[in-house]
C-alpha cells in the first residue's frame, strides 16, 4: 500500500506531499491541472525511464519518494535475491540530477532500473488510458486466466522444465548441424589421417633424415677430407702433433730462464691434448661414414615423402605435421562420438516432452475450468456498467507446447448480442475496451497479491448509470485493495474514502501544481461542480450530498 508520495522539482510541481488512504482514493481536478503529472512522478519510482527535461528548476535535482507499507512475504524473495535489507516500511526514492543522470534507491540502498521495475511489479498495478491496448494482447489474456487459476507453483514447474526442454532442443539442433557438416568432411579427413598414419613419421624424423642424407650423399668427399686431415695430424713426414710436442719440449726447457715460460708451456700442453682429442674424433667420424646406396635410396624416399606432406599441409616441421595428425584423429573421433551424444539428447528430449505434455494438460484443464465462470462474471459486470448486450468469450485452442503451456488463448467479443464473436482487437471501441478492462481487473484483483491498483481516467466515455455502476465496482475492489483513481465522474468521486483535488496556483510569477485533501463539505462542493458546473445549483449540491453518503 502506498502511504505517502513526495514530489520535488518535477514538471510544474515545486514541492508536494500526499498521504493516501488504504482504500479508495480519488483524484479530481480541471483538465490540465496536473493530475497525470502526479501519476507520471509516481511512475518514476515504479521503474519508468526519466526525462531530464521534466525538471522544474534546472539548477536543482528532482526527487520522487514513495513510502509503502508491505507484507514482508510479498517482497521477501526480491530482497533476498538482491541482498537488500528488509524493513517494516519500504521507501523507494528516485533522483534525477541537473546533468540528467538518474539514480534509484530502495531503503537508501542504490538499485538499478531493472531491479526497481521488478520490485514495483509486486507493489502496484498502474492502469492508464492507453493500457487498454494490453487487453488486445494474447499474453495479457493468458495472464488473466492464469491469475484466476492461481496455481503459480504448477506454472513455475512447467516453465522451468520448458527452459530445459528448449535448451535440449537447441543443443540437439546444433549437434545435428555439426554432425551434418562434419560428415561432409569425414571421408576427406580419414584420407588425410590414413596418409599421415601410413607415413608413420617419428619426432623430428624428417629433419634428422635430411641431415643424414646430406652425409650419405657426400660420403666419399667427407672420407677423403677426414683421412687427409687425420694423416696431416698423425702420419705426415712431419705430423702436426709431433711438431707441437717438440715445440712444447722447447718451451719447457726455458722454464728456468724466463718467468713466463711455464704459463706458455701449460697452454701448449692444453693445445696438444685438445688436438689429440680432435684427431681421435676425426678418426671416429671417418670410420662411421660409409657409402650405402640402399640406405641413400631409402632415406631419399622418406625425405621426399616428408617434404611432400609438409607442403600439402602448409607446415615446416615434423612436429607440426604430427600435431595435424593428432587434430585429425581427434576430429574423426569427435564425429563418431556425436551419434552417442545425439541419441542421449533425443532420449532426454522425449522424456521432457512427455513430462511437459502432462503438465500442460493439467494447466489446460485448470484454464478451461475457470474460463466459463470468468465469462459469466465479466458479462454480468458488462451489463452492470452499461453494456447489457455485450458478451465476452475466452477461446482456448490447444496446440504445440510453448513457454506457457499448449494453449492459444484469445478473448472474443460481441458488442450487440449478435452471436458473431470476433477478436477484441478487431471489434471493440475505446470506451468498450475501458469498461471491459475494468471488469476484468476487478475479477483478477481478487486472485492476485497486488496491494495497490491505480486507474488513470478508466471511466472515459461513460456517464450516468454506467458511471454509477463503475463506482460500485471500484468501491468493491477497494475493500481488499488500495485504489488510486483519477476520474471526471462524480459518481466515482462520491465513493472515495479520500478525495484529493489537483489545482494550479501562481507564485513568484510561475504556475505550480498542488494537491489538497478535501474536507467533506469541500467534497460536496467539488462533486456538485462536476455535476452542474462552476456554480453548482441547490439540486446539484443535494445530489452531491447523496453521492457522498
Amino acid at each position: 500500500m502506498l502511504q505517502k508520495l513526495t514530489i520535488k522539482n518535477y514538471a510544474i510541481i515545486d514541492h508536494l506531499e500526499v498521504d493516501f488512504s488504504g482504500n479508495l482514493n480519488v483524484i479530481t481536478g480541471e483538465t490540465g491541472a496536473g493530475k497525470s503529472i502526479v501519476l507520471g512522478a509516481l511512475s518514476l519510482i515504479l521503474g519508468e525511464r526519466a526525462d531530464p527535461g521534466m525538471l522544474l528548476d534546472k539548477a536543482s535535482k528532482c526527487v520522487i519518494e514513495g513510502i509503502f507499507k508491505v507484507k514482508k512475504s510479498q517482497v521477501a524473495a526480491f530482497f533476498q535475491e538482491h541482498e537488500l535489507d528488509m524493513e517494516d516500511q519500504l521507501i523507494i526514492r528516485r533522483e534525477i540530477s541537473t546533468a540528467g543522470k538518474s539514480r534509484a534507491f530502495v531503503n537508501d540502498t542504490p538499485v538499478n532500473l531493472g531491479q526497481l521495475t521488478e520490485l514495483s511489479q509486486s507493489l502496484v498495478d498502474l492502469h492508464q488510458q492507453f493500457d487498454t491496448q494490453d487487453l488486445e494482447n494474447s499474453d495479457f489474456q493468458r495472464e488473466v486466466l492464469d491469475a484466476l487459476v492461481n496455481q503459480p507453483t504448477v506454472m513455475q514447474q512447467y516453465q522451468q522444465q520448458y527452459q530445459r526442454y528448449a535448451q535440449v532442443q537447441r543443443e540437439l539442433k546444433q549437434l545435428q548441424n555439426q554432425r551434418d557438416s562434419a560428415n561432409k568432411e569425414l571421408d576427406y579427413n580419414k584420407f588425410l589421417l590414413d596418409e599421415l598414419s601410413d607415413a608413420a613419421f617419428g619426432a623430428n624424423e624428417i629433419e634428422d633424415l635430411d641431415a643424414e642424407l646430406k652425409v650419405l650423399s657426400h660420403a666419399e668427399e667427407i672420407r677423403n677430407t677426414l683421412s687427409r686431415v687425420y694423416f696431416q695430424l698423425n702420419e705426415d713426414e712431419q705430423p702436426i702433433l709431433q711438431q707441437l710436442k717438440q715445440i712444447l719440449s722447447s718451451v719447457q726447457a726455458l722454464a728456468s730462464y724466463h718467468k713466463d715460460a711455464p704459463a706458455v708451456a701449460e697452454r701448449l700442453q692444453s693445445a696438444y691434448v685438445e688436438l689429440q682429442d680432435i684427431s681421435s674424433e676425426i678418426g671416429r667420424m671417418n670410420d662411421q661414414v660409409q657409402f650405402d646406396g640402399a640406405r641413400i635410396e631409402h632415406v631419399n624416399e622418406r625425405v621426399s615423402l616428408g617434404y611432400k606432406l609438409l607442403k600439402k599441409h602448409a607446415v615446416h616441421s615434423t612436429a607440426e605435421l604430427l600435431a595435424i595428425q593428432e587434430q585429425l584423429n581427434n576430429s574423426i573421433e569427435g564425429v563418431l562420438n556425436l551419434d552417442d551424444r545425439l541419441a542421449s539428447l533425443e532420449t532426454e528430449l522425449e522424456t521432457l516432452r512427455a513430462a511437459l505434455q502432462k503438465l500442460a494438460e493439467t494447466i489446460t484443464a485448470a484454464r478451461l475450468k475457470v474460463a466459463e465462470p470468468f465469462e459469466k462474471k465479466v458479462n454480468e459486470l458488462l451489463a452492470q456498467v452499461g453494456m447489457p448486450n455485450a458478451r465476452l468469450k475466452a477461446s482456448i485452442m490447444q496446440g504445440a507446447l510453448n513457454p506457457n503451456g499448449q494453449d492459444t488463448i484469445e478473448f472474443l467479443f460481441d458488442a450487440n448480442k449478435s452471436g458473431q464473436f470476433a477478436p477484441i482487437r478487431k471489434v471493440a471501441s475505446g470506451g468498450e475496451l475501458s469498461r471491459l478492462m475494468l471488469c476484468i481487473k476487478s475479477l483478477v484483483a481478487k486472485s492476485v497479491a497486488l496491494p495497490t491498483l491505480i486507474f488513470d481516467e478508466i471511466d472515459t466515455g461513460i456517464s450516468g448509470e454506467a458511471a454509477r455502476q463503475v463506482s460500485f465496482i471500484m468501491e468493491d475492489m477497494a475493500k481488499a485493495h488500495q485504489i488510486i483513481c483519477i476520474t471526471h465522474q462524480p459518481q466515482i468521486a462520491g465513493k472515495a474514502d479520500a478525495h484529493y483535488f489537483v489545482y494550479k496556483d501562481a507564485r513568484d510569477g510561475k504556475v505550480h501544481t498542488n494537491v489538497r485533501l478535501l474536507t467533506r463539505e469541500e467534497r460536496i462542493n467539488k462533486i456538485a461542480q462536476m455535476l452542474s458546473g462552476e456554480k453548482p445549483t441547490a439540486a446539484a449540491l443535494e445530489n452531491a450530498r447523496e453521492l457522498v453518503k
